[in-house]
Parts: structure tokens; sequence; C-alpha cells
């Protein structure tokens, strides 16, 4: 098993990672009868997006000796209804430095190809923008 979780009552759960035991916790959204007091099911849909891009650009720069420290995504995640899913994810990068245009077509490369964007539904818009100090 990867992880547990609880439902703590309230549209709260509490999950842990198992082989590490950290936890945290998802809130339903207040546009869904929930307080909105932390993340969503649904932003850490997308939130999971910014952290593997982040993740396996990381793991192509420290191979090749890319210092990526201070790499930020600012994620933004659009909603629909009818059925209500995530219709849209938005990923900015931004880079504290700029980088010679092979270094940068390696590590956008490797951005595009991330588990999770390859995971994500076909019809769910993805928007993956790349800025460079």
């Amino acid at each position: 098993m990867t992880s547990k979780a609880e439902y703590l009552g309230e549209l709260r759960v509490k999950n842990t990672h198992l082989q590490s035991g950290n936890t945290y916790l998802t809130d339903a959204p207040v546009d869904n009868h929930g307080k909105g007091e932390a993340f969503s099911p649904t932003d850490t849909v997308a939130t999971a997006l910014g952290n593997c891009i982040l993740t396996t650009m990381g793991i192509k720069a420290q191979a090749a000796g890319i210092d990526m420290t201070g790499t930020t995504a600012k994620i933004t995640k659009t909603m629909a209804a009818d059925p209500r899913r995530i219709s849209k994810i938005k990923v900015d990068v931004f880079f504290p430095e700029n980088y010679s245009e092979k270094t940068k077509k390696i590590l956008e490369n490797t951005a595009l190809h991330c588990p999770v964007l390859q995971s994500l539904h076909p019809e769910m818009k993805k928007e993956i923008n790349f800025f460079y100090a």
C-alpha cells in the first residue's frame, strides 16, 4: 500500500503516507458544501501535477549538474460542472535563472513527460508555461 485515507467527519479526510508517516488533510471546497480549510481532493490533483513537473525536472537537472534550487510552480485549477470535474490545470514554472537553450529544451521536455501529466484524462486541458529570470 502507498497511503491510507481516514474520513474524520465534516467532509475532512486525513491522508497518511505509509512509508514516511507524513500526513495532510483535505476538505471539501466552499463551493461544494465544505469549509475550504485545507486542500480539496481536486486541489491535490492539480498540485500533484506541479509537484511532478518540479520533481522530474529536478531529477534530470541533478543528473546534469544543473542547480534548479528556488524554481517554483504556480498552479491554477479550473472546475467544470455536469459532471463536476477538473476541466483545466495551468502550471507556470518560474526558474530563478536563465539557462542555455539546450538546458531549457531538456528541462521542458522532461516536464512535459512527467508521470502525472501522462496520467491525466486526455480531455482535460493542460497548460504548462516556463519563465526564466
